[in-house]
């Protein structure tokens, strides 16, 4: 099961809309997100809570699946890293490593070009796409077997990708981003509370989150 979840963003108010930062616009956007106690620990924004203590946050009439209890672990923990994006990894290992928390049982949440905007994605392993954060992870775990929760930013037709990702989110593309963010996090519940994620990946591989 799923024990420490990585936001991956840039630290700063300078980049805090920018399309780079997807998932630290979501993890705000979460119900529950104002019930998180931050502390600066392992290069990042950390906050740790109990597993049942978490499920008393989803909303009521959340499913959390017969058994699911006893294989729980006992701690959710959460980190934005602020290492900024190119040196996530070193964030990451730093909590793995203390917690013992093994990479299968990670989630890394992040901006995706090569998914169009109003696309959620969750998937296992594989390949990088070319995002410098998850090229750190993978380099400190010494794998790229983690899960990773996708968002999709799309790519410029024209010009210099960095820029791109480094740029912020126009206004239309909030609103695209505000109806992904919803039904990703009833996603994100599951996700969270599920002894086997990849049930999860037939209906959330891709999924267009759009109105």
């Amino acid at each position: 099961m799923i024990q420490l979840v990585a936001f991956l963003g840039n630290y700063g108010p300078e980049y805090a809309n920018t399309r780079h930062n997807a998932a630290w616009l979501f993890e705000e956007s979460l119900p529950w997100a104002s019930r998180l106690s931050w502390s600066d620990k392992y290069k990042s924004k950390f906050a740790s809570v109990d597993w049942e203590q978490f499920v008393s946050w989803l909303p009521e009439g959340t499913n959390v699946p017969a058994g699911t209890v006893a294989a729980a672990p006992k701690k959710l923990s959460f980190m934005k890293p602020l290492t900024y994006m190119n040196l996530s990894g070193e964030a990451i290992g730093e909590a793995a490593r203390f917690f013992k928390i093994p990479p299968e049982d990670i989630l890394i949440v992040h901006d995706e070009i090569e998914l169009a905007p109003g696309t959620v994605s969750l998937k296992w392993a594989g390949g990088l796409g070319g995002h410098n954060g998850l090229r750190s992870a993978k380099g400190v775990l010494g794998t790229a077997d983690f899960w990773r929760l996708r968002f999709g930013v799309g790519k410029p037709a024209n010009g210099n990708v960095a820029d791109y990702v480094l740029g912020s989110f126009s206004p239309d593309e909030r609103i695209i981003l505000s109806q992904v963010f919803a039904q990703a996090a009833i996603l994100f519940g599951k996700l969270l509370t599920s002894r086997d994620p990849q049930r999860l990946v037939p209906e959330w591989g891709k999924k267009k989150c759009m109105a």
